[in-house]
């Protein structure tokens, strides 16, 4: 039995006769065993803290160069050499910039925000999340169609750090270096060239709220969303560090770059260069120009330096993408298989159904999954509950699944 009197640990309130060692310090006690476990959470502590320091802090040795950036980009995403060639050089100069030293001749390196434009199915949502998993930084995407000026129905703006701060656990200093890809960007432009008279909530209202963030500024934002819970302390995010990428299809922008380009001008005394325009990708001619006339403010504009365009896809590159990239579709439902010990091999032939297939409803490279669901459905529905270990799906096989599917509905519609 322990003895009241006795020195005891001030931790776990143990005595000397119950411990094999019991420390004495200049106003109290610790035995051997809560120092071991002392020892332990600072060990376990400081491991976590050097952890988060090494993510944080980014190298510039260590940075990938813009050559390295697009080697990785082409692992997962087919084609689009010049978007990815301006998104590696504007998100390595972006980290740079992170990075430069205090210097004594007053050049200041400003922000590269970027915008892409490309029809649906492209690829820009993909780009940008694989830039973000190859540099470890925080990473959100944002939908712009939701967002309104405050007082009105819909999101606020601020609500797009509230979804990176919950990417990184409301890590603010994490959160600073993040970057931000906000879809949809061409659905807030203005309905015309000019100034609107009546509020535009959700289109030129949005532009103007969304400057101090591209621009750089400190933000309150409310962890929880701002219109649900008004009672919430606000978390202050500096915006000056923060890679934005927007993205949008921008449907019907061709018909503005043709107009300017005058592409169908009738005549005898046409200029020869006209000749060598592309009428089938004008989106390689786009200008900042061209996005202020489809409704987007000039001041939007000047805040995205770097404007780039993703080309459409065509027959070879979707049949690329169903096969090459690392986490190509086909690549994916082999995958699904062999988790069932169930071994996949499909036909050649097969794949141009699939692209054909695409090409003919005008989904884009997101339209090559659904077709391919409609096709292996029924093997995923029967086969894990069956013995066969082995699927072979022939250019019949997809035929036939593709009508039960009734996909020739989707050319009426």
């Amino acid at each position: 039995m322990a003895r009241r009197n006795e020195d005891r640990c001030n931790f776990c309130g143990r005595g000397r006769s119950e411990v094999s060692l019991l420390i004495s310090g200049l106003n109290g006690f610790i035995c051997e065993d809560c120092a071991q476990q002392a020892h332990e959470i600072i060990a376990q502590m400081r491991k976590q803290a050097d952890e988060q320091l090494e993510k944080e802090d980014i190298n510039l040795d260590e940075l990938p160069r813009p050559k390295e950036i697009k080697a990785f980009l082409d692992n997962y995403v087919i084609g689009q050499d010049e978007a990815k060639r301006n998104l590696s050089v504007a998100v390595y100069n972006h980290y740079k910039r992170l990075m430069q030293p205090d210097s004594k001749d007053d050049v200041e390196i400003e922000k590269s925000n970027i915008i892409m434009v490309g029809r649906t199915g492209t690829g820009k949502t993909l780009l940008a999340k694989t830039i973000a998993r190859m540099l470890h930084v925080p990473f959100a995407i944002v939908d712009a169609t939701v967002l309104t000026e405050a007082g009105y129905v819909g999101e606020d703006i601020e609500s797009i750090l509230t979804r990176l701060l919950l990417n990184c656990d409301y890590d603010v200093k994490k959160a600073e270096r993040g970057i931000v890809f906000i879809d949809e960007i061409d659905k807030i432009a203005r309905k015309g060239d000019n100034p609107s008279i009546t509020r535009d909530v959700s289109g030129e209202g949005v532009q103007q709220g969304l400057l101090k963030l591209l621009e750089g500024s400190v933000v309150g934002v409310p962890p929880q969303g701002g219109r649900k819970h008004p009672e919430q302390k606000l978390i202050q995010v500096d915006t000056k560090n923060i890679l934005f990428i927007c993205g949008g299809a921008f449907d019907g922008i061709e018909q503005k770059i043709g107009a300017r380009l005058n592409t169908r001008s009738v005549g005898f005394a046409t200029d020869e260069s006209r000749h060598d325009i592309d009428r089938n990708n004008l989106l390689q001619y786009i200008t900042p120009a061209d996005l202020k006339k489809f409704g987007l403010i000039p001041e939007i504009i000047g805040r995205l330096p770097i404007l780039t365009y993703l080309e459409p896809l065509d027959a070879d590159a979707l049949k690329r993408i169903l096969t090459e990239p690392k986490n190509a579709i086909i690549k994916q439902y082999k995958k699904l298989f062999a988790m069932d010990g169930i071994s996949m091999t499909i036909d050649p032939e097969v794949y141009q159904l699939i692209v054909d297939k695409a090409i003919e409803f005008k989904l884009g490279a997101r339209g090559l999954r659904s077709i391919a669901e409609c096709i292996m459905m029924d093997a995923m529905y029967t086969m894990p509950s069956e013995k066969a270990k082995e699927l072979h799906i022939t250019l019949e096989y997809a035929q036939r699944e593709l009508q039960k599917a009734n996909l020739e509905r989707m050319r009426n519609e």
